[in-house]
């Protein structure tokens, strides 16, 4: 059984009927438009044969008036009545008639857009020799706004998603004299352009229409892309007029699956979307002139992921077709209803498909397959994702963003909720939820999604390779290990969780958190954000060991002072590094006293660094030493402090010409503690104890982690997670068996903590 967002079937399509569309004007005034022809229908008898079905058709939109999509059909006819009726003409009125007069009313046409809408909108401003404004989100590529420019129009760069864009282009149409909104998506009160530009969509399925029938066939079933809804309101009222009427399958992205969202609810409801390479088709909202039409019309509704796109992609260039990821959509929801038992009602030996490839060839970035579930292939996907710590890694660090968006589709391929926490642009983390039936417990697994510097890495830091290592199969990599291992197992146990149906009664958190290796930013962004559970699970690499200790840390700076002066003049020179060794002195004498912890042992520090000084032939004015205390819970911020002070201060009694400024704390971070028999730590050993065939050792851990973090929170943690060796050095590898063994203890532990 699949994890994935399932296909929305709605058998009461096949019986609705829709008015049949008046759309010999719409046409009319295309034929009139320059450059016009109808777009090639291109037969696939290969696929046909493939899927079982007797002819599959794809209406090629990669080259319209120019443009390299369907957008225009609607836009240009969309445009031209907004501006005929702002001035008083009619409908019938020619396009010299309505240039003529727009250009003396000093008309401007504003639009939001994903890309090819606006760059349609931005052709017929320049048609009719009038002014465009263009919102963009700030997502959208340098090369697709010089598209949307290079037709003459002003590109405005909005700061949000496309869905901020349209907010900010009605403003701005609202507040300009002369301006015109020219929009795809319906809201209260604007309604009237987003019919025309539907109505301008007739024209392709009337040409498909006819060139099917000229090959002796009727279509029975057509699939088209969904973004806001236009198109495929045109397509369900076209299809549903027909004598016998045509099945309709919509598609969206895994990612912005709006009409999904709302079919499957029973009412339209804005998601939140994330990237995907089909631009065009990322809209969180279902315009509300085509909701209602939608609901009752659509036969079936398929999401499909970046790569499924990418697939189709690669597959119609292959045979001539320039397509576009918007246009390849098409093609991967045709093959994912073909593999669906429930969709065989819509196709069958006898079944016409016509698939509407809505947009030509463009550049986008490869896309990685988020279907992967297995355990491997997960943490092999994740390696192979260069996410190095840019506060870390200076030279090469890129941070999180990359992988942060292939989580989100991932989590968003299984219709898992999940949440962008970003509060630092290019520092994201996902937070992904498998909500419980209700009334159990909370389990959160936390892992970092960074690395540390690839740099040092001897042999490609991103291969994500499998190879043998001490006689054990293991996968390479930087951070194989520390610790895309550790999250991959947690996904993985996810997905089997929900691919198995048993879902339990509390909610199964993952927390795929940024700047670990640094800061802990992530996880304390995470927490500023709201999010807790009952317990957590942190996945660091533990070697299959169950730690529930581990000291905190306290960096500390102390200024000694001295007076700045030239070498040859020791009468007024004050040699700060010099009396530094007084503070020295009295910190080795004083770690001898540090507290102890009966887990933990003895609370530990060393001087990490000491910085003075500006030339040799200068007396230092100042020697700043900075201290780093390993500690147990005895210690505090404050204890540290006291101390450190009353050693500065029992200096200055036996060396009357010692300063110093305050000591003041740089960074802090509290230990982790948690009672051996507290019940999330029971619980585990028994999970782990049934997949390792012995119990887990429960012990603590010399370094520190996030579990601290979530502690302070009050969150009860342990660390937990797979095998293997090679942490931040030059090469790093994940045992494969420990992974195997970590995601069924996960899923076992997930499965009986939260019920």
């Amino acid at each position: 059984m699949s994890s994935r967002r399932p296909i929305y079937i709605n058998a009461a399509a096949v019986t609705k009927r829709c008015e049949d569309s008046q759309a010999a004007a719409v046409t009319k005034f295309h034929q009139s438009l320059p450059s016009y022809s109808p777009t090639p229908l291109v037969s696939f008898p290969e696929l046909a044969a493939e899927l079982g079905v007797r002819a599959v058709f794809v209406k090629d939109e990669s080259n319209r008036f120019g443009l390299p999509s369907f957008k225009v059909l609607g836009a240009s006819w969309g445009c031209f009545r907004a501006v005929a009726q702002q001035l008083g003409l009619p409908p019938t009125a020619s396009l010299d008639e309505v240039s003529t007069g727009a250009k003396a009313s000093v008309i401007t046409l504003v639009a939001a857009t994903e890309g090819n809408h606006g760059r349609a909108v931005a052709f017929m401003a320049r048609l009719l020799g009038i002014d465009a404004q263009i919102f963009v989100p700030r997502s959208m590529d340098e090369r697709t706004r010089g598209f949307i420019a290079g037709e003459g129009a002003c590109v405005v760069v909005s700061p949000g998603c496309y869905d901020q864009a349209v907010f900010e282009a009605s403003n701005r149409a609202n507040k300009l004299p002369g301006a015109l909104l020219i929009q795809d998506t319906a809201f209260e009160g604007y309604e009237s352009v987003p019919a025309w530009i539907v109505e301008g969509y007739t024209t392709l399925m009337n040409e498909a229409e006819q060139q099917v029938a000229q090959l002796g066939l009727t279509t029975s079933v057509m699939v088209t892309p969904v973004g806001v809804g236009s198109l495929a309101h045109a397509v369900v009222r076209h299809c549903k007029s027909r004598k016998t009427p045509v099945s309709v399958v919509v598609v969206e992205p895994d990612s912005a699956p709006c009409l999904s969202k709302s079919l499957h609810a029973g009412k339209s409801i804005t998601v939140e979307t994330s990237f995907t390479i089909m631009d065009g088709m990322n809209c969180g909202t279902v315009s509300t002139t085509a909701w209602p039409d939608l609901q009752r019309l659509v036969d079936a509704c398929v999401t499909v992921s970046s790569y499924e796109s990418h697939e189709a992609v690669q597959f119609l260039t292959s045979k001539s077709v320039p397509a576009g990821p918007c246009g390849g959509a098409s093609l991967a929801a045709l093959r994912r209803l073909a593999a669906e038992p429930s969709a065989s009602p819509l196709l069958h030996k006898d079944s016409v498909v016509v698939l509407l490839s809505t947009e030509g060839a463009r550049k986008y970035s490869m896309p990685r397959d988020v279907s992967v579930e297995d355990v491997v292939g997960l943490t092999q996907v994740l390696t192979q994702i260069n996410s190095s710590n840019p506060t870390l890694s200076v030279s090469d660090g890129v941070g999180e963003s990359e992988i942060a968006d292939y989580l989100s589709a991932w989590f968003s391929h299984r219709d898992i909720e999940c949440h962008r926490v970003e509060p630092v642009a290019g520092r994201p983390s996902i937070v992904g939820i498998l909500r419980g039936t209700g009334g159990g417990k909370s389990l959160m697994f936390n892992g970092h999604i960074d690395t540390v510097s690839l740099s040092s890495y001897e042999a490609d830091p991103l291969s994500g390779a499998l190879g043998v290592k001490d006689g054990q199969e293991v996968v390479f990599g930087r951070g194989s290990l520390d610790m895309k291992g550790g999250v991959a197992a947690a996904l993985a146990a996810l997905s089997s969780i929900k691919a198995s149906g048993q879902i339990p009664r509390g909610d199964i958190i993952i927390a795929a958190v940024s700047d670990e290796e640094d800061a802990s930013q992530g996880t304390q962004d995470i927490l500023a954000a709201g999010w807790r559970a009952d317990a957590a699970v942190v996945a660091e690499p533990t070697m299959k060991t169950i730690a529930t200790a581990h000291k905190g840390f306290v960096w500390v700076e102390v200024d000694v002072l001295g007076v700045a002066a030239h070498g040859s003049d020791p009468s007024a020179g004050v040699d700060a590094i010099l009396h530094a060794g007084w503070f020295l002195r009295a910190l080795d004498q004083y770690q001898a006293k540090l507290p102890a912890d009966d887990l933990l042992g003895q609370a530990s520090m060393h001087c990490g660094l000491i910085r003075g000084g500006e030339e040799p032939s200068s007396y230092p004015g100042k020697c700043t030493v900075t201290v780093e205390f390993r500690t147990v819970p005895a210690q505090t911020e404050e204890s540290i402090l006291s101390d450190i002070i009353a050693m500065l201060q029992d200096i200055t009694l036996e060396n009357p010409h010692f300063q110093y400024a305050a000591p003041r704390v740089t960074m802090s971070r509290p230990t982790q503690k948690l009672a051996k028999d507290h019940p999330l730590v029971e619980k585990a050993v028994e999970c782990g104890a049934s997949i390792f065939g012995s119990k887990p050792v429960v012990q603590s851990v010399p370094f520190w982690c996030d579990a601290a973090l979530l502690g302070q929170a009050e969150i009860p943690s342990i660390v937990f997670g797979p095998s293997g060796a090679g942490l931040h050095s030059k090469e790093e590898w994940v045992e494969v068996e420990s992974l195997k063994e970590m995601e069924k203890v996960f899923t076992r532990l997930a499965q009986d903590f939260c019920n």
